[in-house]
């Protein structure tokens, strides 16, 4: 069986470099390239076609995410791990949402880290157990708390409904579900507008989907 094929994306350089030092311990793993940055990263994937990469989130230029949801445009079978020291919930969501796979923090210790990378290749999700509270929060009643904290400027019932609309549920369904009227809904929705400071709908559809609202982050993989 071939090793599997990881290229690493940090600006770090020293950590960078000890990363890889880590991986090349094991025969199954081969660090086929390094980046300093997002552009750097698909550039390195589009030569050296990797089965998975390891990534910061916080790079000049291009940053981890959107290079994360730019790679998997084009090579939807790589797997990412995100391996960063972001632990909020909005930098969390927003990788999973942009595809990844894996999530650790950067103080996870190296035995650790190669269990993640090759549970990655392999299809698995991988979470840090820090990590992995968070999600479990999300979905056992930390999602309110959590909207109130990335959108503080929304009042509660506009959260509520910015969180259906986020789902793709229409105003008559929302008016059905919240026991108000459409106006209403109405009044509630372009008041998200204006204090989101987005244009129409869909643009308030991706600002909730990116900070993870929408029932759930997108599942991995």
């Amino acid at each position: 069986m071939s090793a599997v094929r990881v290229v690493i994306a940090d600006d770090h350089p020293m950590y960078r470099y000890g990363l890889a030092a880590v991986l090349a311990t094991r025969p199954d793993l081969d660090v086929v390239a390094e980046a300093t940055n997002g552009d750097d990263l698909l550039a390195a994937a589009d030569r050296t076609e990797p089965d998975v990469v390891v990534t910061d989130l916080t790079m000049p230029g291009l940053d981890g995410t959107e290079a994360i949801r730019a790679l998997l445009t084009r090579r939807p079978a790589v797997g990412v791990l995100v391996l960063t020291m972001h632990e909020d919930d909005q930098a969390l969501f927003a990788a999973l949402r942009a595809g990844a796979r894996g999530y650790l923090l950067k103080d996870a210790d190296s035995t650790e880290i190669v269990r993640a990378v090759l549970a990655v290749a392999e299809g698995q999700a991988v979470y840090g157990k820090a990590v992995a509270r968070r999600i479990v929060d999300f979905f056992t009643g930390a999602h309110r708390d959590y909207a109130a904290q990335v959108f503080p400027e929304l009042t509660e019932r506009e959260r509520e409904v910015l969180d259906l609309v986020a789902l793709g549920v229409g105003n008559h369904q929302i008016a059905a579900r919240l026991v108000l009227s459409e106006k209403t809904v109405r009044n509630h929705v372009s008041s998200i507008l204006d204090k989101l400071h987005v244009s129409d709908r869909a643009a308030a559809v991706a600002r909730a989907r990116d900070a993870g609202l929408g029932g759930r982050p997108r599942p991995p993989g």
